[in-house]
């Protein structure tokens, strides 16, 4: 991938270094610039519209997807029909890390929520990247291991918790991860109401709930300033 395809930007040296999708993810971006410039050269980018599908249920796991711009909800359907958002992916978050090990089939969708550039790289080559700079491997399993828990989490709290518990517990985790006060929902209400397992109509009654109570203040539909975290923290 040449600079006139990405934007380009120099470094101390004078010299220019490709700033590509691949710079920005946590499992490259503490490789030299030669290794990224290499990692680049083995990416295609492809451009999708909102609503777009980068990948389905089913499809192959054969590649490294790496969000350039944009945002892309990952999610799972119920026998039902309804979706399960399982996590949104901003520029520098990837998907289909378990093709690094593995062969296998998706088992949730990909969609873009805006218009947005996508990286892949495929299987075969990333595995000679392992091989080539093996502490990519611990960066992977690290992001693995948060992915694990994240998952854990929301699953157990879905299944043992009120919607007014994870709902709380959100809040208070998004404030505990800015170390603020002041938080900004990284996700629309409906896809909040996905990701907890309840409806919107249900996530914007109680945040009105937790505001009457004192506990929280909103402005528009994404800014919250919490001002009891003890009281969130104690809801049942």
């Amino acid at each position: 991938m040449s600079c006139e395809q990405h934007t380009c930007a120099p470094d101390n040296n004078g010299a220019h270094i490709a700033t590509l999708c691949v710079a920005k993810v946590p499992i490259f971006n503490h490789l030299p610039p030669s290794a990224l410039t290499a990692i680049a050269d083995m990416a295609d980018m492809r451009t999708f519209e909102r609503g777009q599908f980068i990948h389905r249920a089913g499809d192959a796991s054969d590649k490294l997807f790496i969000v350039h711009r944009g945002a892309v909800k990952v999610y799972r359907l119920s026998d039902t029909g309804k979706e399960q958002l399982v996590r949104i992916l901003k520029p520098g978050d990837f998907a289909g890390e378990l093709a690094l090990f593995t062969a296998s089939a998706h088992d949730s969708w990909a969609e873009a929520m805006q218009v947005s550039e996508v990286c892949t790289i495929y299987q075969h080559d990333v595995r000679e990247l392992l091989l080539k700079y093996p502490d990519i491997s611990l960066h992977v399993l690290a992001e693995l291991s948060r992915r694990l828990d994240t998952s854990e989490k929301q699953t157990t709290a879905i299944a043992t918790a009120s919607i007014n518990a994870r709902l709380a517990q959100y809040l208070a985790d998004l404030s505990e991860a800015a170390n603020s006060a002041s938080i900004s929902l990284p996700m629309s209400r409906r896809h909040l109401a996905s990701f907890l397992g309840t409806t919107p109509e249900t996530v914007s009654r109680r945040l009105g709930e937790f505001e009457e109570a004192g506990w929280i203040s909103q402005t528009g539909q994404r800014n919250i300033t919490i001002l009891d975290l003890d009281a969130l923290l104690l809801v049942e």
